[in-house]
C-alpha cells in the first residue's frame, strides 16, 4: 500500500504525478528563458510548500530532458527541508556544447520527490566498528575495463584505491 502525506502548497500549477506509482511529481517553469550551451540558471517554479515534520522533498532532474537535450540540475538532488517556506527554484544546466535550450512557462523542468526522513543522533566514539569495506573510498573496488565489456567476467576487485 502506498502511503500518502498531505503537503500544503501555494502554486500556480500544482505538481502532478504523470503515472500511477511514479515517485516524482513534475515541477514546471514559471518563467520563459533560453539556456545557452554551458549556461546554468536559477529557474522559478512558483511553488512553495509546507512539509510536515519528519519529511523532506528532493528536487531531481527529468531523465528525458537530460537524455534528449543535456539539461540537468547542478545540485541534484536539491533538498527542501520541512521548515523551508520559500519558492522552490531549480538550478538548471545546459550541458550541450552546441545547442541552446528554450524553456517556456509551464514546461516540465524537474521532479519533486517527498519522503520521510530519519533524524540521526550522533554518538561520539574513539573508534568505529570494523566492516567489510573498511576505509576504502572512491574506486576502492577497482575497475577492470576488460571485465566491464565482458558480461561473463566476474566483478573481482583489481586493487585498493584503483
Amino acid at each position: 500500500m502506498t502511503e500518502s502525506v498531505d503537503v500544503l502548497i501555494i502554486a500556480p500549477e500544482v505538481p502532478r504525478y504523470a503515472h500511477p506509482g511514479d515517485a516524482g511529481a513534475d515541477l514546471v517553469s514559471s518563467e520563459h528563458l533560453v539556456l545557452e550551451p554551458g549556461e546554468r540558471r536559477l529557474v522559478g517554479t512558483g511553488v512553495s510548500i509546507a512539509l510536515p515534520d519528519g519529511f523532506v522533498a528532493f528536487v531531481v532532474p527529468r531523465s528525458g530532458l537530460a537524455t534528449k537535450h543535456g539539461i540537468t540540475i547542478v545540485n541534484s538532488p536539491g533538498t527542501v527541508d520541512a521548515g523551508y517556506r520559500g519558492e522552490i527554484k531549480v538550478t538548471l544546466l545546459n550541458t550541450d556544447a552546441r545547442e541552446p535550450y528554450e524553456i517556456a512557462v509551464g514546461d516540465r523542468i524537474a521532479q519533486l520527490i517527498v519522503m520521510p526522513v530519519s533524524r540521526a543522533t550522533f554518538v561520539p566514539v574513539e573508534t568505529l566498528p570494523g566492516s567489510a569495506r573498511g576505509a576504502g573510498g572512491f574506486g576502492s573496488t577497482g575497475y577492470d575495463s576488460a571485465a566491464a565489456s565482458d558480461p561473463t567476467s566476474s566483478d573481482t576487485p583489481t586493487g585498493a584505491n584503483a
